[in-house]
């Protein structure tokens, strides 16, 4: 690789300057590095560029500029990154790591690596976090305070790119970075990220009985708050595993099926005794507070 160490003479190029990329290049920059980025519109290019998160873009294929960089963030939809390596891997330079963003791997990540030219390696990663809005103009690295960050490498993959990518999730501002398989990766996110959305999406569509936002609460609306959804991106995320969501949403289904045999007996002890078991494992997904 190009580095061995990231400090602030790393150069790192940004390709895909939505809310996430525009996140990573805010911290990054924040933290003196030289982050430039290739998107697709230059309005976003002057924003980010008058705005101080980014040094200098293109909404151009630049080959000096991929050249440039020591490591590559490719925060693109899944299918858009797959078109972009298939068209561009070739002007990666040896040395040079590249890394993604997006939220599904067994479709991606085989078929990306398997473009990198000689000397050139893609590692898989994962940031839990994000926003509703989508867009430069939302980008916010304090999404990544608190949060979770998944490096997800494969047989192809150097001890020193696993290493250099978890420093990558350390300097963003990730509160915990694991390691996790392929495999094991779009089966936990098909849980607690996939069919949560589905969830939402679907609860939202329940009814449409006009007026109830006249009356609803603050836990209706923490609860569909990720029904305000991109389209494009999670009917992308969730057909790319579909197998492992439709298992998700089978089990899923399974308890909601209990919850309404126990309504029909007058069950309540039976309902009880799911409560507390939704309270007890409720408990375990409480957000540590970042330090300030």
């Amino acid at each position: 690789m190009k580095i061995t160490n990231l400090d602030n003479k790393s150069k790192i190029l940004i390709v895909g300057l939505g809310l996430i990329g525009g996140s990573y290049a805010k911290a990054l920059s924040k933290h003196g590095y030289q982050v430039k980025a290739i998107t697709r519109d230059q309005k976003d290019i002057d924003y980010a560029v008058q705005s101080g998160i980014i040094a200098d873009g293109t909404t151009e294929v630049n080959p000096e500029l991929i050249a440039w960089s020591d490591i590559t963030v490719l925060a693109l939809y899944p299918h858009t990154l797959l078109d972009w390596v298939r068209q561009n891997a070739h002007l990666f330079t040896t040395g040079t790591l590249v890394t993604d963003v997006t939220g599904v791997k067994g479709t991606v990540v085989a078929d990306v690596q398997s473009h990198m030219p000689d000397g050139v390696e893609f590692i898989a990663a994962h940031p839990m976090a994000g926003r509703e809005k989508s867009g430069v103009e939302y980008s916010d690295d304090a999404v990544f305070r608190g949060a979770n960050y998944i490096v997800v490498p494969t047989e192809k993959n150097t001890p020193e790119a696993v290493a250099l990518c978890s420093k990558l999730g350390e300097i963003l501002g990730f509160h915990r970075i694991s390691t996790l398989t392929v495999k094991e990766h779009d089966r936990m996110i098909a849980f607690l990220s996939q069919l949560t959305h589905s969830s939402a999406v679907a609860l939202m569509c329940a009814t449409e009985q006009p007026g109830l936002e006249a009356y609803t609460g603050d836990s209706f609306r923490d609860l569909t708050r990720i029904a305000r959804i991109d389209e494009t991106l999670w009917s992308e995320l969730f057909l790319l595993n579909k197998d492992a969501l439709l298992h998700q949403l089978k089990l899923f289904t399974m308890e909601i099926s209990k919850l309404e045999r126990m309504l029909m007996e007058a069950d309540k002890e039976g309902i009880k005794d799911m409560m507390r078991r939704s309270t007890a494992r409720r408990k375990l997904f409480d957000k540590e507070k970042p330090e300030k």
